[in-house]
């Protein structure tokens, strides 16, 4: 197994792969500028530089993977068209490409609430439309995919058990990115996540339940 991952370096990206370095597994990052990739990055993974929005760069670095995981989102910005270009065209070429090669599992982490078009994040751009676009393309790809959906994301850490969904069932609540990181890596390995969407946050007075568990409850 090698798992590459798109969007590195970023504040999710960067933890999925040390999330999979914890866990002895070959990790290959795509990344941008390699020299800022090298002290974001743990050592152990593999650094390759190219762009979700050059499908021709992707080719050269997806080879020998057997797993992709995407993470990216676009940044904040004056750019409309930053979460169509990022968002959707980007997964997008990481969907096709992925097929071409063969890939056997993609897992997306998109976000809660994508179904809610009249939702206030939708005004930064229409960003959780072209979420719930991206995620309509991969349900179609024919790939064994996974789509991971959190709540609110935070940096700093918790020790509140996770909450996990079926689609469209949490509208609130939030998450530390670490554990968006070890659902995203666990569902890799979990057969009752293929073919499935999940939505996680983390709640302190939710019982503690096993990975299995987790991931049996979900029915869509």
């Amino acid at each position: 197994m090698k798992v590459f991952v798109a969007g590195a370096t970023g504040q999710t990206g960067r933890r999925i792969v040390q999330e999979l370095v914890r866990r002895d597994i070959p990790v290959k990052a795509l990344v941008r500028d390699l020299e800022i990739a090298k002290e974001i990055l743990p050592p152990e993974a593999e650094l390759v530089i190219g762009d979700v929005l050059n499908s021709q760069s992707l080719h050269a670095a997806i080879e020998d993977s057997t797993v992709l995981l995407c993470a990216t989102g676009a940044k904040p910005s004056f750019d409309f068209t930053g979460p169509y270009k990022v968002d959707y065209v980007g997964t997008k070429n990481l969907v096709d490409v992925a097929k071409q090669k063969g890939i056997e599992r993609f897992i997306l982490v998109s976000s809660l609430c994508v179904s809610r078009f009249f939702h206030p994040l939708n005004l930064f751009w229409l960003i959780l439309f072209w979420k719930k676009q991206a995620e309509g393309y991969i349900q179609k790809s024919g790939l064994n995919y996974t789509i991971v959906r959190p709540g609110g994301l935070k940096n700093d850490d918790n020790q509140f058990p996770i909450v996990m969904e079926s689609a469209d069932r949490l509208f609130e609540g939030s998450i530390p990115r670490t554990k968006v990181a070890q659902v995203s890596v666990e569902a890799i390995f979990q057969s009752a996540a293929c073919n499935k969407i999940v939505e996680i946050v983390t709640e302190a007075e939710a019982p503690e339940k096993s990975w299995e568990e987790l991931f049996k409850i979900i029915n869509n």
